[in-house]
């Protein structure tokens, strides 16, 4: 079996981060998570409240450097899960290329929660700053990864691993998944 690109995608405080976790550990698979690596780069840098334009530039770095050592991982033979939010339409397309481009089997994981979850997993989480904090999110903050993130059409989700969540808990990976796209 091919090594699979396992993409994790939805809004913020879905659980994806929790949900590529465990998708890695049950597949055995490297786990790159955004928010972490953008937590340790560039977390002891910071000097007060997150400024956006500050964390883009780095984000965008680190998202650089995800993706390369994700594909020297993928050509070792290893599976990969990449949470790297792919929040709007044209960056699933962006990863879509990318993978078509290299001949990857990509597998996509839709994790979702309705709002009222996933701000009440925010609060919970800056207030509890335990083992899924990365960085505060602020009212702000979220305000603004909402206005950005675009639910997936109809068609991203043919093929996708579906996960959602109705109350606090995020719905782990099946145990089963479906073929990847190769």
């Amino acid at each position: 079996m091919p090594a699979t690109l396992n993409v994790i995608f939805g809004p913020c405080a879905a659980g994806k981060t929790t949900y590529a976790h465990a998708l890695a550990h049950r597949e055995g698979a490297v786990a790159f998570v955004l928010d972490e690596w953008g937590a340790r780069l560039f977390g002891p840098d910071l000097k007060g409240p997150i400024e956006f334009a500050w964390m883009l530039e780095r984000l965008a770095r680190c998202n650089a450097l995800i993706w390369s050592t994700a594909e020297a991982v993928l050509a070792a033979g290893a599976s990969v899960v990449i949470d790297t939010g792919a929040m709007r339409r044209a960056d699933r397309e962006r990863i879509r290329q990318i993978a078509e481009a290299k001949s990857l089997s990509i597998q996509w994981h839709f994790v979702d929660a309705p709002q009222a979850v996933r701000r009440a997993r925010v609060a919970d989480r800056n207030a509890a700053k335990g083992e899924t904090f990365v960085m505060e999110v602020t009212p702000q903050m979220f305000e603004m990864l909402e206005a950005i993130y675009e639910p997936p059409a109809p068609a991203e989700l043919e093929g996708a691993v579906l996960s959602a969540s109705e109350n606090g808990t995020v719905a782990a990976p099946a145990a089963e998944q479906p073929q990847a796209v190769h």
